[in-house]
């Protein structure tokens, strides 16, 4: 998709521009031109209709995007590479998605949609399906007042989809440049979630033997199943980690938690609750007549071309049995510690760690912090073909090529101490434990450090420093734990602020200081179409990364308090997790708010 928005090749089709190429404007000219036009209604035309002669790096210096000297070496690099220009100029960050499609459009002489303003038409809309639309990646949004259809297109360039709509449709086809984010975006909202489940009712309703809530696993049209799928379809698109179909006195609700927060986002009909209740524990094979005990359950979905493995639990409440869905995403690609977002200082601090032959290497933080994120990361690192890797979780979230991977089973008697007992006979070189729970594992887990493995694994603490307590506290020696562990990573997800809507945070100085921000010029979080008006979009983690060093490990013989271990290790330069956070929010990244948000614990 990427490459077609940026696609060169081929004038545009004759009916977007009606004439021939105008004599090329002056560039400081048009600059000053697209500078003034701010219509209010998201269609911006071109400044001249036809092809202009300069290239995509050109005219985004020209539209003040970016400067000479960045889009040169972009440039450079995309030859060198043969590649687009535009993408290359995307990937480094010199250009958003919305500022290159403005440029293809000012290239091209088509005009550009920003559909984050747009005024939709729904008439427009409903021309071609949604299933069409994204075929073709392209949706009509309006008309212009000679009646053509405006179509707004990830590659306004393609003749064969201006023609193939214009047939479908009847209409005279006017292509719009708009971005490709924005574009997909639009196209997961086509169907709303809550006109879907009116849909359904209305087709509940016309069919009195579909209201029989034993719904069969051949009838795939019937209403409930069509819509537990709609729901989780919905929920994979927007990016959730979990739906929660809570129960009420009246209709159910189902909410879903997208950068872990979680917002509302459809209202299922009483007469249908329990029917979408039953539909997700056969799904999940759990025993649809038990209603008074909390049950456990999996199954797997393909959305998309995705497959996603979706985890149920049920709960037995006052109002009625509520199910939560973790969604685990198997098509996600593991990527190294570059990707993490920690600091320079401890990403090479954390890369020695986890180098080295044996030792444990600790993370910790709450659930939904991205612990197993982070050992993914360096398992990523590690997997170069020349080390064993083992690995037992619950459950295995991403699969990793050339890597050994089990998962634990209570039911069979596969649990974490058994497997690691196991997996220590089969010559690992490296060993990733899912989470030290008990005891047990966490004896086999040091044993296995201390004995030429490097073990990697997870806790629930606080902080950094207190998962030695923790080690402790599970009953393990002072000078085991000293000995084993060489590092440990403490982290919390943040919001990172929406790139279109951030704006400008004005405080005085000395709160500035009180913040560790003298100086800094941080953003907060406003709101726009494209984050869903929460004004933050994905998220990244804040880091404390502690080397236990010899100091460290003198103080744990000694079994100091969190705090003597806190000060060595600040002094050693460890950076503490509110300290990581607001050198993100000198960087753009994130909010004050949403560093207080996550850290407040932490004071």
């Amino acid at each position: 998709m990427g490459n077609a928005a940026v696609s060169q090749a081929g004038p545009p089709p004759a009916k977007a521009a009606g004439q021939t190429a105008a004599p090329e404007p002056h560039p400081a000219q048009d600059a000053a031109d697209a500078a003034a036009e701010q219509p209010s209604n998201g269609l911006y035309p071109p400044h001249r209709s036809g092809r202009s002669t300069r290239m995509i790096g050109e005219v985004a210096v020209d539209l003040g995007f970016a400067d000479r000297h960045t889009v040169e070496e972009a440039v450079a690099a995309a030859r060198a590479q043969g590649r687009p220009t535009g993408l290359v100029l995307v990937e480094r960050g010199v250009l958003r998605h919305d500022q290159l499609a403005r440029v293809v459009a000012e290239r091209f002489g088509l005009d550009f949609v920003d559909l984050a303003i747009y005024d939709l038409d729904m008439g427009a809309v409903n021309l071609l399906s949604a299933e069409t639309a994204r075929r073709y990646q392209a949706v009509p949004v309006g008309f212009t007042d000679d009646g053509s259809l405006v179509l707004a297109m990830a590659n306004p360039t393609n003749v064969l989809t201006i023609d193939d709509v214009g047939m479908m449709t009847g209409r005279r086809v006017r292509p719009a440049a708009a971005s490709v984010e924005d574009l997909n975006l639009l196209l997961t909202r086509l169907v709303q979630m809550d006109e879907s489940i009116e849909d359904i009712v209305e087709e509940d309703a016309e069919d009195e033997a579909e209201q029989n809530l034993q719904v069969s696993e051949a009838d795939s049209d019937a209403p409930i199943i069509k819509l537990v799928h709609s729901i989780v379809a919905q929920a994979i698109q927007q990016g959730a980690s979990d739906i929660h179909v809570n129960p009420e006195e009246g209709d159910m609700r189902v909410l879903f938690r997208v950068d872990g927060v979680l917002s509302p986002a459809a209202t299922i009909k009483r007469k249908m609750a329990s029917g979408v209740v039953s539909r997700i524990k056969i799904m999940g094979e759990l025993d649809i007549s038990e209603k008074r005990v909390p049950q456990d359950g999996r199954f797997g979905l393909t959305v998309d071309g995705r497959r996603v493995d979706i985890r149920v639990v049920t709960l037995p409440l006052v109002a009625g049995e509520a199910v939560v869905l973790r969604i685990l995403d198997k098509g996600a690609v593991v990527e190294g510690l570059e990707s993490l977002g920690m600091q320079p200082a401890d990403q090479e601090r954390f890369g020695r760690a986890i180098q080295r032959p044996n030792g444990a290497v600790l993370v910790t933080g709450p659930t939904g912090s991205g612990k197993t994120t982070t050992l993914y990361a360096a398992l990523a690192v590690l997997n170069d073909g020349e080390r064993s890797i083992l690995t037992i979780e619950d459950p295995v979230e991403q699969r990793i090529a050339g890597v050994k991977q089990m998962q634990i089973a209570p039911k069979a008697g596969v649990t974490f101490d058994l497997g690691l007992r196991s997996m220590l006979r089969a010559d690992p070189d490296v060993i990733m434990v899912g989470e030290i729970r008990d005891r047990e594992t966490a004896h086999i887990a040091v044993e296995a450090a201390l004995t030429g493995h490097l073990v990697l694994s997870t806790l629930h603490t606080r902080d950094a420093p207190s998962a030695l307590g923790r080690l402790i506290d599970m009953g393990i020696e002072p000078f085991l734990v000293s000995s084993a562990v060489d590092c440990i990573v403490a982290q919390r997800l943040v919001r990172m602020l929406c790139t279109h809507c951030k704006r400008p945070l004005h405080l005085p100085e000395h709160v500035l200081e009180e913040y560790g921000l003298a100086g800094a010029e941080p953003y907060d979080a406003a709101g726009c179409p494209r984050c869903g008006g929460s004004g933050y979009r994905g998220r990244i983690g804040l880091y404390e990364v502690m080397s236990v060093s010899e100091p460290i490990r003198a103080l744990i013989l000694e079994r100091a308090s969190v705090d003597a271990m806190v000060a060595v290790a600040v002094r050693e330069g460890m950076l503490r997790l509110r300290d990581d956070g607001m050198q993100k929010v000198r960087d753009g990244l994130t909010s004050i708010a949403e560093v207080e948000r996550m850290t407040t614990s932490m004071l």
